[in-house]
């Protein structure tokens, strides 16, 4: 064991992956999370190129395919429901439209979680209040009056991450809007959805059911242009006002899912937004996941530059024994050309969306080499090292297929 304490704030994807790792190299790892437990549900979130990599490396593989959305593919349809295209989830080679890997990100935060509970310490209902770091270390308090000092502190708390604007600065220096907003809440399957996500277009806007693993339930998904969008993103009430307001006069079901809107158990809704930053760490603060380089679910690989850049900033660390300058560096140098590609792909499907006006540059030519080049750096254009002389407590070639790849 290196001794390492390592304090990772937020329990979703990139924070218990990151604990993943860093307990197999040998550091003591806490994560703090401040709702009071595991939050279910939520979007799909998609597996790609070198993320089912780093997945079949966790050992893990198996209990992430046992858990997928089971979706066949996606149709998109007109305002009576005709069909105008299908993308398959075997497209691609299963990194198309639709992922041959795709899963709840509620679902993949339990795997990670029941992967690691038994070798971290895992504190919910809580938070960083406040935080100083010197040369050696660095002194946290926590919202509950808890005072600990860690070697490293991690923020893997999302896009509205409190760590990063603790440390970084406030929020608006870093995030860049993509000038639309997302809506997503569970509805009873009263719409025969089966194992295909539909979808409906319409002006700029956007309606859709997806199939969940409870056949007796789907999820609504909403998208609307949203340049001017001033809500608190934990105001429930006026972000289901504004999304009632955006959605009104809307064909196909749009009505009849936004009647459950009052009833769901699991309303989201929040910008399409990336986060830039010239730097991801600070002394012995770095930084994980959509807190420091959110590409957007328009990229569709925040969760595959999270599970891949835990691998990475764990990894880098151990590589560099512990110090956080030689370590940190190195992370940001593997990832950077990786993430700028994913945030490339997410401002030209932004782009792609909008409703032309007679001063809107021309839509982008997705049919070019140069698109065909980006997405596979967006998939595959970062090196996995093996870190072969870095110490690793978990084989790693057990078998993935059987139960002792899930522990």
């Amino acid at each position: 064991m290196s001794g390492t304490t390592v304090l990772v704030a937020g329990a979703s994807i990139a924070g218990p992956a990151l604990a993943h790792w860093l307990v197999r190299r040998g550091a003591e790892v806490t994560v703090v999370e401040r709702a009071p437990e595991l939050r279910p549900g939520g979007q799909a979130v998609d597996a790609r190129g070198v993320t089912k990599e780093v997945i079949r490396r966790m050992g893990l593989d198996a209990a992430v395919r046992a858990a997928r959305t089971e979706t066949a593919g996606a149709y998109t349809v007109d305002a009576d429901g005709a069909v105008l295209e299908t993308f398959r989830a075997d497209d691609d080679g299963g990194d198309g439209y639709i992922s041959e890997i795709e899963i709840l990100r509620g679902d993949l935060s339990r795997v990670l979680y029941d992967d690691t509970r038994d070798d971290v310490e895992y504190i919910f209902d809580d938070r960083i209040a406040e935080l100083t770091q010197d040369t050696d270390g660095v002194d946290v308090v926590f919202a509950s009056g808890a005072r600990r000092r860690f070697d490293l502190v991690i923020g893997a708390d999302g896009l509205h991450s409190a760590l990063r604007a603790m440390v970084f600065g406030p929020r608006e220096e870093f995030i860049r809007h993509l000038g639309r907003a997302l809506a997503f809440y569970s509805v009873p399957n009263e719409f025969g959805i089966d194992r295909w996500l539909v979808d409906f277009q319409e002006s700029g806007r956007s309606a859709g059911l997806r199939p969940l693993p409870d056949a007796t339930q789907a999820m609504a998904m909403f998208s609307f242009p949203a340049a001017d969008l001033d809500v608190d993103y934990r105001d429930v009430a006026a972000q289901k006002r504004l999304l009632r307001e955006r959605m009104a006069g809307m064909g196909w079901l749009t009505a009849r899912i936004l009647e459950h809107l009052d009833d769901t158990p699991d309303f989201y809704l929040d910008q399409v937004a990336q986060v830039v930053m010239d730097r991801w760490s600070s002394g012995r603060v770095g930084l994980l996941g959509d807190a420091a380089f959110s590409s957007s679910p328009l990229s569709g690989q925040g969760t595959g530059l999270a599970l891949v850049g835990a691998y990475l900033l764990a990894g880098e660390l151990a590589a560099a024994d512990w110090d956080p300058a030689v370590g940190f560096a190195r992370y940001e140098a593997l990832m950077r050309p990786y993430v700028e590609a994913n945030q490339e792909i997410g401002r030209l499907h932004a782009r792609s969306l909008e409703v032309p006006g007679p001063d809107s540059e021309p839509s982008p030519d997705f049919t070019g080499e140069w698109f065909a080049e980006l997405i596979d750096r967006a998939l595959n254009g970062v090196d996995l090292p093996d870190y072969a002389g870095v110490p690793d407590s978990r084989s790693t070639t057990a078998p993935t297929t059987s139960s002792a790849a899930v522990r």
